[in-house]
């Protein structure tokens, strides 16, 4: 196991979001967090890079182990966390900047100034995502002229540039048509061999496709949690059952 949770609440001022989940997340599978808008699945994703902190009123109880380490840990080094647990968003968030210094973004925020080594780490990132034959006489261009779909990628590319663990993502094909998003999916099959993913998702077909094991969230709870092949046909918990038949969300 990568990732465990125990006991893990997460309160809004006096809302709780998160009510006791428990769960461990296995290394260099894609883990897909299901269930109806307002569930807690952001809230919880959010939780394992901190980016919670950033919001105010924001209170956690239980813990959260990354390779057995609390990272809610007074003496834990948020910088540390944030570069092994990366984060891919809804919409992609290209940097108003050429490809080359989206990538090394990252890289020269941890004082890699070189510049053979940064191309070299560009020229990596960028294949990783199988961008940088269509990019590599280009890499000046601004990113934000890029189609969403290739600048999606290149998201992804910045977070490889810094060599994560763990790679986060919220919805990264919620804004893409189907050509783009079944490209993006198959990256994240590739990408596993290497990271472990969690992908929040609204499109339970697309948890079936690509996640090797999923988790139910209803209003703040994890309902169940189990592979994929078992959460789809053959769930424990009726609420799971109502929830992937269409009886409600």
């Amino acid at each position: 196991m990568i990732i465990n949770t125990a006991n893990l609440n997460l309160y809004y001022h006096k809302f709780q979001a998160l009510k006791n989940v428990n769960m461990s997340i296995k290394r260099n599978l894609i883990t897909g967090m299901i269930g109806p808008s307002g569930c807690g699945k952001s809230t919880l994703l959010r939780i394992f890079n901190r980016m919670n902190d950033l919001i105010e009123g924001v209170r956690i109880t239980g813990s959260v182990l990354i390779d057995n380490d609390d990272i809610y840990a007074p003496v834990y080094d948020l910088i540390l966390l944030r570069k092994r647990v990366g984060m891919v968003f809804q919409r992609p968030n290209a940097f108003p900047l050429s490809i080359f210094d989206n990538i090394a973004y990252g890289p020269r925020v941890w004082s890699i100034s070189d510049k053979k080594t940064l191309t070299e780490i560009v020229e990596r990132s960028l294949a990783a995502v199988d961008l940088f034959d269509d990019l590599k006489d280009d890499l000046r261009r601004p990113a934000l002229s890029l189609s969403a779909e290739k600048q999606q990628r290149l998201c992804i590319a910045r977070l490889l540039a810094v060599e994560p663990e763990i790679l986060l993502m919220d919805e990264p094909c919620s804004a893409l048509d189907p050509i783009a998003t079944g490209k993006i999916e198959e990256l994240m099959l590739d990408l596993k061999k290497k990271y472990t993913i969690i992908i929040v998702t609204h499109n339970m077909q697309q948890a079936a496709r690509i996640a090797d094991e999923v988790g139910f969230m209803l209003l703040g709870e994890l309902v169940e949690f189990d592979t994929a092949k078992t959460v789809f046909t053959n769930p424990k918990d009726k609420r799971t059952f109502d929830y992937i038949s269409g009886r409600f969300g």
